[in-house]
């Protein structure tokens, strides 16, 4: 039997919302017009995640140390947030499973199939094409 990623319900990201205690933000960008910017900042200010900012080119961002790598993360980092090309989809799942992530979330016009399919594989949850501060807001705070 072959493994398929199927598109989680709102019931299920809820629930991986709620459990997650630790995000690493991959694709983490000091600039403000980069949409990873704001969603980091309101994830910072609304959320009760522990936040891990991964980006090799920067040393900090809202005051907390950014790491070059996911390998890098000091913890065990519950869900992978990225922010990168789909090029790099498949790079960014490598780093996921060696840490043995939990799950990885690809950010709106993120979707990767064949990485998604390998990713469950792998036993990581994976959620493609949504934002993680909308659905925390719609899933988590709204109710």
């Amino acid at each position: 039997m072959t493994i398929m990623w199927v598109a989680p319900t709102d019931e299920e990201i809820a629930e991986l919302l709620r459990k997650a205690k630790t995000v690493a933000i991959v694709g983490a960008s000091d600039n403000p017009e980069r949409p990873v910017y704001g969603v980091s900042q309101w994830l910072l200010d609304n959320s009760h995640f522990d936040l891990f900012f991964v980006n090799p080119r920067l040393q900090t961002l809202f005051g907390h140390k950014v790491y070059p790598s996911i390998a890098d993360i000091p913890e065990w980092v519950d869900i992978v947030d990225v922010f990168r090309n789909v090029a790099d989809i498949p790079t960014v799942l490598d780093e996921s499973i060696a840490v043995k992530a939990k799950s990885m979330w690809l950010q709106l016009g993120l979707k990767d199939d064949v990485s998604a399919n390998r990713a469950v594989k792998n036993g990581l949850q994976v959620v493609q094409n949504r934002c993680i501060k909308i659905d925390y807001n719609s899933l988590l705070l709204k109710n």
